[in-house]
């Protein structure tokens, strides 16, 4: 019986060493895109947490007071006037329409030649819980000049006008900003304002009667002293023919707004001082009408400053955010590199470990940022980030100078973003020169390498 030769094992063809490192990088590469999902659900929990801060922002600038907008003083002169119209009359059994002449009451009004504001705010911080809110009181004198009204330039009769109900209207956003009764002076003679607008399309404010005195205005000054407490900004509108606004706070990051920004203004770490010269060429109302006031107009105009923090806390964790996808990749192609060039065996695992780490930074720097300054937080939570990836690289790299390197690493990426956080307005500018940095580092020391002779290798 002849013995059946046992045929040998086919041996197993090895895949080349390129096609590894390309299978490798690929599977890197969806690792990075699943690490977004972490990465959106921070994002997610910092929205939530940002509608709770709006929500008790809200809830504090409702009972203190709400951004405040100030229009006028104007003076408002009632008129009569006639108009012609039908009504249905029965003669002798028929209904004719007869034309009928009616009298009513229109209401002419007249901005001001000079408008002069000068104000003092005083900003603080209320609290919510954890939240803050921006507030602030102070005093404003307002002063200026009005011309004798021009009825016959709005082709209105003397005549026909009702001097002794003549009225001076300001609007005011919020009245119970105003904490004391307001006393409107021309001259030497003082008036009493109540609360109305007297106006229509005006939604708030006070008025007060100043009767015949309307007919003799040329020539006297008027006056407004007013203490006004509000949150977040204030505004003004630029209802004189000239209109100088002079502000002066000790907040030191005032965000100018509006129509009109200042002619002149000093801002210090110690405050602020700016100086509005605005004419009313820069508007589209007129000066005096006797149609209805053009509030939309009006309050499209306003100008002003908004009181806010540069430091916003939840703004500066959403715009690092926004940087993970980019940290991530520049980590891993380290650790790809090593990999390829030190022939190591890092388990997908071990980057999802490590990319997980990273996405903990965001949700610690978000965390510790609600209850202490945003450079303490983002402080720790680096140190936290940096610390847990570094040592795990120490068991993954199998070498302390590799491990040493990731921590360079980080350590570089996460001050290049604290430095780009803090500079806002160079942000986009410095982050695209340090991509520009990294991507040529990358580049000039895989320069020399040929990866097709890794097969040999």
């Amino acid at each position: 019986m002849t013995a059946q030769a046992i045929p040998e094992p086919t041996p197993k063809k090895e895949t080349p060493f390129s096609q590894q490192v390309a299978l490798k990088l690929l599977g890197v590469s969806a690792i990075i895109l699943v690490l977004l999902i972490p990465l959106g659900m921070i994002e997610s929990t910092l929205q939530e947490r940002l509608k709770r801060r709006d929500e008790a922002v809200t809830e504090i600038t409702s009972s203190w007071g709400k951004e405040q907008g100030l229009v006028g003083p104007v003076l408002v002169i009632p008129y009569r006037y006639t108009y012609k119209s039908f009504k249905d009359t029965v003669i002798k059994g028929e209904i004719k329409k007869t034309e009928v002449i009616e009298t009513a009451t229109g209401k002419a009004w007249f901005l001001p030649d000079e408008l002069k504001v000068e104000g003092d705010i005083q900003p603080e911080k209320l609290h919510r819980g954890i939240y803050d809110a921006v507030v602030y009181q102070g005093r404003l004198k307002l002063s200026g000049r009005f011309s004798v009204p021009d009825f016959q330039a709005l082709k209105i009769e003397e005549s026909k006008v009702l001097w002794e109900d003549a009225v001076i209207v300001a609007a005011v956003t919020d009245l119970r900003g105003t904490g004391e009764a307001l006393q409107f002076r021309f001259g030497d003679k003082s008036f009493r304002m109540a609360p109305g607008p007297e106006l229509d399309g005006l939604p708030t404010g006070v008025h007060a009667r100043i009767g015949s005195l309307a007919k003799s205005l040329k020539g006297q000054a008027f006056s407004l002293d007013m203490s006004i407490k509000g949150s977040r900004s204030i505004n003004f509108a630029p209802v004189g023919v000239q209109n100088d606004i002079k502000l002066a706070s000790p907040w030191p990051d005032p965000s100018f707004r509006g129509q009109f920004l200042p002619a002149e203004r000093s801002v210090t770490a110690q405050g602020f001082h700016a100086l509005w010269k605005v004419s009313y060429y820069g508007r589209s109302y007129p000066q005096a009408s006797s149609a209805g006031f053009p509030a939309e107009e009006v309050y499209g105009s306003l100008f002003g400053v908004s009181f806010y923090n540069a430091m916003d806390s939840y703004r500066m964790v959403e715009r690092a955010i926004k940087y993970g996808i980019l940290f991530l990749t520049l980590v891993f192609a380290v650790f790809f590199l090593f990999e390829t060039l030190a022939k190591l065996r890092i388990h997908p695992v071990q980057y999802v470990l490590v990319g997980a780490a990273m996405c903990l930074f965001y949700l610690a720097l978000l965390s510790l940022s609600e209850f202490m300054s945003f450079g303490g937080s983002y402080l720790i939570a680096c140190a936290a980030a940096i610390t847990a990836v570094t040592l795990y690289s120490r068991a993954v790299l199998h070498t302390g100078a590799r491990s040493m390197t990731i921590a360079a690493e980080l350590c570089a990426i996460y001050g290049f973003l604290y430095v780009a956080l803090r500079l806002q307005d160079y942000s986009l500018l410095l982050g695209t020169a340090g991509l520009f940095v990294v991507l040529s580092a990358i580049m000039y020391v895989t320069r020399d390498l040929d990866w097709y002779a890794l097969d040999a290798r």
